[in-house]
This record gives C-alpha cells, sequence and structure tokens, in this order.
C-alpha cells in the first residue's frame, strides 16, 4: 500500500467518505495523511455535489492518533501560521460548512478523540475507546480541545480526561455528550451513511447557516486558541519530557519524569 492509500476518500449520492485505511499501522496518521485530509476536505467545501462527509476507520480501531514515528522525525513548526499538514486539516476540518458525521470502532487516540469535537454527529461502535493521553506524552492538547471538552462536558470531566489522560468508552462518551450513539461495529458504517444521506437529501443552505449558527459561540476565540495550542505543543513537542516519553514508547518501557 502506498501513503496515497492510507487515506481512502469516496463519493457517492452526495456523501463524501474519508476512510483511515493504515491498518498494519493501527491507522496512525502521518504528515502525508494529513494532507490527504486536509485537500479531501478543502475540495470538498467547494465543491457542490458534496453534501456531507463522513470520517471512519476499520471496525477494529478508528485511529491510534499521530505517528508516533513521522512525528518524531518531521516535528511540526511552532509557527501555527505555516500550512503544516496536520494544522491545514484541523483548519480544514473547524472551517467545514457541511455536515460531517464520524463513525469511531476500537481506539481513538489523541487526535482520533479530538477532531470528533469539530463533527456535528458522532457514532461509536460498542468496542469504542477514547482517549487523549497528551500530557501523559509530554504535550498539550490540540484541536481546539482545551476548549471544547470543557464546554461540552463541564471543566471537572474535561481536567479528568486530559490532564489524567486515561481511556475511557463508549457508554461514558455518550453520557458525556461526545457521541450520539453506539451500534455493534458491523453495524457502524451502514448506519453513519444512512445518518449522512439524510442530510445530503435537504436544503444545502439550511444546513450551512444552522452549523454556522449553532458554532458561532467559539467562532471568534476558537481559531486563536488553537493558534496558541498548536504552538505550545511544537515547543512541549521538542522539550525533554515529550523527548523521554517518545523514547519510552519505541523502547517499550515506562517514561520517567522524576528528574524534570
Amino acid at each position: 500500500m502506498t501513503e496515497a492509500q492510507a487515506i481512502l476518500a469516496h463519493v457517492e449520492a452526495g456523501v463524501l467518505t474519508l476512510t483511515f485505511n493504515r491498518l498494519h499501522k493501527k491507522n496512525a496518521i502521518t504528515t502525508a495523511m494529513y494532507t490527504s485530509l486536509a485537500d479531501a476536505l478543502t475540495e470538498a467545501a467547494a465543491d457542490s455535489a458534496v453534501r456531507a462527509v463522513v470520517i471512519q476507520g476499520h471496525e477494529q480501531i478508528f485511529t491510534a492518533g499521530n505517528d508516533l514515528a513521522d512525528f518524531r522525525n518531521n516535528p511540526p513548526s511552532t509557527d501555527a501560521d505555516k500550512p503544516v499538514p496536520v494544522f491545514r486539516f484541523l483548519e480544514a476540518l473547524r472551517t467545514f460548512p457541511k455536515p460531517v458525521v464520524a463513525a469511531v470502532c476500537g481506539p481513538a487516540v489523541g487526535i482520533g478523540t479530538t477532531l470528533l469535537l469539530h463533527c456535528d454527529l458522532v457514532y461509536a461502535g460498542d468496542n469504542a475507546a477514547f482517549s487523549l493521553p497528551f500530557v501523559n506524552l509530554g504535550l498539550c492538547p490540540e484541536a481546539g480541545a482545551s476548549l471544547l471538552l470543557p464546554a461540552l462536558v463541564g471543566y471537572p470531566r474535561a481536567a479528568e480526561k486530559l490532564l489524567l489522560g486515561e481511556a475511557f468508552y463508549a457508554e461514558e462518551a455518550v453520557d458525556m455528550g461526545l457521541v450520539n450513539r453506539i451500534l455493534p461495529p458491523h453495524e457502524l458504517a451502514g448506519y453513519a451513511q444512512a445518518q449522512a444521506l439524510k442530510l445530503a437529501a435537504k436544503p444545502p443552505e439550511s444546513l450551512r447557516i444552522t452549523k454556522a449558527l449553532m458554532k458561532q459561540s467559539h467562532a471568534a476565540v476558537l481559531p486563536v486558541l488553537m493558534k496558541e495550542e498548536f504552538r505550545h505543543f511544537g515547543e512541549l513537542l521538542r522539550g525533554p519530557a515529550a523527548k523521554e516519553a517518545l523514547s519510552a514508547v519505541m523502547e517499550k518501557r515506562r517514561p520517567d519524569f522524576s528528574k524534570l
């Protein structure tokens, strides 16, 4: 499989389906994959034939988050004004004017969970496992999660997820308001497609305006915050805690932050 095939893009009946397709690496996202995702969303935003988007992975895994080896070798710039692929993707998703449906089975790690905060409908398999392990990797949240998660679930619950970085599962995600509904994994993709087809059949301008109005409360502050998160993330990625955490992952040992 080539890098170009790591993200599958398919349009049918007005629905663009973007599929993480790097199963041998647990759908970990590389720089090239971020570029593919950003390009696909940018093109879809301007294409009147695309009326809704579905983002999905495999029945056993959504995504393991950033490919750590790729991230280590190609750390993103600390300057969010530079169009690095990961920030291009997040901006394309944040500003996408049409409905976005996510179908999540298995682990959704890091950005695999934070990207859901920008989706309009999120459906999960009963095997879904969400995690935000940024602090455990010596990093900080991205994708506006430091604003959007507390706004969605309340500060105490967001603090538990972001500060401890422990996994949580489908039933809790529904209770938190992150997920709309739980289904068996083998039914999830079909259900998400059916929901997207319903959206694709509705008047597009009404959908666009309704989505924009619902997101208006964060419209001014969110892009500024995302740039700030991204700057801190890039700086932390080059710092001693992240270096120790990433080395520990690669060496399959527990990280030691006691000397920091």
